[in-house]
């Protein structure tokens, strides 16, 4: 008999300690009543899980505000060339209508190859004008654009961060003309 006790003791004690450490887990991620607070939007290089930049914490500046069917509109506030030969565009997609939208499937371009992979920016291009060249999104061994994908349907007032990389124009070129599918063009400047 003392046996059965000994381990229902034990049963017990182990059950009590995974639930602390359920509800302990349960806690940290739940927030604790910080609904009040306003939520930051995480920037570019910390949703890609590169290093932050020197200029992280500073306003970010708009390069350029692009409208787009439905009340989206896209606001790049980086380009920047970096060294492993690409460039980034970084921004965010915000719905200004009344209505909830969604990304128009046109702006994943018409190319097989990135079509199979879903929603996506892959359709966008870099034009360089004076080179009289034109640079398309990247795409990674299996084909995915190198974007922001699969963006969900945008609440009216909703901000949603996006990002393209690109292939790096020649060092001497700074400014360059964006275009994405259903979207008005803008020129960017290119910064590093």
């Amino acid at each position: 008999m003392s046996v059965r006790l000994t381990t229902r003791a034990r049963s017990g004690a182990v059950a009590l300690v995974v639930a602390a450490g359920l509800a302990l887990g349960a806690a940290g991620c739940g927030g604790g009543g910080d609904d009040d607070k306003p939520q930051s939007r995480a920037s570019a290089s910390e949703s890609r899980g590169s290093a932050p930049s020197a200029q992280e914490g500073e306003e970010e500046s708009v390069l350029a505000e692009l409208k787009g069917r439905d009340g989206l509109v896209l606001t790049i506030e980086s380009v920047t060339r970096d060294a492993g030969g690409f460039v980034t565009v970084s921004g965010e997609i915000k719905n200004d209508g009344s209505e909830d939208a969604r990304v128009p499937i046109e702006t994943r371009g018409d190319e097989t190859e990135i079509m199979r992979h879903g929603g996506s920016f892959g359709g966008a291009t870099l034009v360089d004008s004076a080179s009289k060249k034109r640079y398309y999104v990247l795409r990674d061994t299996d084909g995915r654009p190198l974007t922001t994908t699969n963006i969900p349907r945008i609440k009216p007032g909703e901000t949603v961060p996006v990002f393209m990389q690109f292939p790096a124009p020649p060092p001497e070129t700074t400014e360059v003309t964006f275009q994405l599918p259903t979207f008005a063009s803008g020129t960017i400047q290119i910064s590093g």
